[in-house]
């Protein structure tokens, strides 16, 4: 049976993560985590205290940055990796969540990122969930998802992911995170988040996971036979 690659774009916490997840383990596919890849390079840009307008400070700092997936045996996943150390809870803080799409907007740091994004995925046989996977990344992937769903379904859901590591945190404090991100994704000069105009909408407000996970292998297996 032939491989394809299948992307899934849209805002934060819609739930495009778990749902690419997902679909990888039951396609046994790759699952590609694009945001994981952008939040690793705020963190390192936090850590060196990184201008965001010096091109040339953004390009030296790019020029010292290893990004890797390893597979962690505890949980099955695999756990984003920055020059070999494991960045994988420290890269979901609010801190990086703050910065991360200021970052992700530059050009330099998305051509870095898409360039080793596309190495990903010449074999096919990979989901790969983020902003501009299906426009940018992947334009001629076989199946392009755009996910969506409700504002307070999507604070709701990041809230739930953030409190038990943050008791402190407030609904407000994520609404506003939100909007700021989503504004910047919509409007940044480079690649910024829009649908495809070949993507399947999967709007999840009302939706269980099961019930998103089985409408979108639907899509897939639809896809993979045609390949």
């Amino acid at each position: 049976m032939k491989k394809i690659i299948i992307t899934l774009d849209g805002y934060s916490s819609c739930g495009k993560s778990t749902l690419a997840k997902q679909m990888a383990a039951h396609l046994n596919y790759v699952f590609i985590d694009s945001g994981a890849m952008y939040r690793a390079i705020t963190l390192y840009f936090i850590r060196h205290g990184i201008d965001l307008v010096n091109v040339t400070a953004v390009h030296e700092a790019l020029s010292r940055i290893q990004l890797s997936f390893v597979l962690n045996e505890k949980t099955g996943r695999a756990d984003m990796y920055l020059n070999n150390e494991n960045v994988e809870e420290e890269i979901r803080g609010l801190a990086v969540s703050n910065q991360v799409s200021q970052v992700a907007a530059l050009e330099p740091v998305r051509i870095f990122s898409v360039a080793q994004q596309q190495l990903m995925g010449e074999q096919k046989g990979i989901v790969m969930d983020g902003r501009d996977i299906g426009t940018a990344v992947f334009p001629e992937a076989e199946l392009k998802i755009f996910v969506t769903a409700s504002p307070e379904v999507r604070v709701e859901r990041r809230y739930q992911e953030l409190v038990a590591k943050d008791p402190a945190i407030t609904k407000a404090e994520i609404q506003s995170n939100l909007e700021m991100r989503d504004h910047i994704d919509s409007t940044r000069e480079f690649s910024p988040l829009k649908k495809a105009h070949d993507a399947l909408v999967l709007d999840n407000s009302s939706l269980t996971r099961d019930e998103q996970l089985e409408l979108a292998l639907s899509w897939a297996k639809e896809r993979i036979e045609s390949a």
